[in-house]
């Protein structure tokens, strides 16, 4: 196993179309686990989410998280982000995101149309400031 700089957990998590698997808890204090697309912004995560999501309430509520990106084949490898969060619905802000979010999963010919679809009023960018990021490569190696 081989532990991942923090430059290099940066590059495996934005490397092809992994989503993030996102986690907070809900009121009642049990976890919610759920996919996210994303980007980083310097040192941040950036992700969208619907206001009346579970996660979206969760994160209003309470602002800490945690996000685990992987690959799936062997030798297995993965990133876990742990940290707080802030909330923007300024609608230009939004749009470029979500746009930018858009084009990573959906390519750049379909960008606009997610980010038109996504940059909405109700939805929430969401910023994710890492506290923590651990690496590990070669899982299984």
């Amino acid at each position: 196993m081989e532990v991942m700089s923090t430059k290099e957990a940066k590059r495996f998590m934005m490397t092809g179309t992994r989503t993030g698997k996102l986690a907070v808890v809900r009121k009642d204090g049990r976890p919610l686990a759920t996919p996210i697309w994303f980007v980083i912004d310097g040192d941040d995560v950036v992700f969208t989410t619907h206001s009346t999501s579970g996660k979206g309430r969760a994160i209003k509520r309470d602002p800490r998280v945690a996000m685990v990106v992987d690959d799936d084949t062997p030798p297995y490898s993965f990133v876990l982000v742990e940290g707080t969060v802030t909330i923007s619905e300024d609608p230009d802000e939004l749009l470029h995101w979500a746009t930018k979010i858009g084009g990573r999963y959906m390519g750049a010919g379909r960008a606009e149309e997610f980010g038109r679809r996504n940059g909405v009023a109700g939805e929430y960018l969401v910023r994710i400031h890492p506290t923590s990021i651990i690496g590990r490569a070669a899982v299984s190696d």
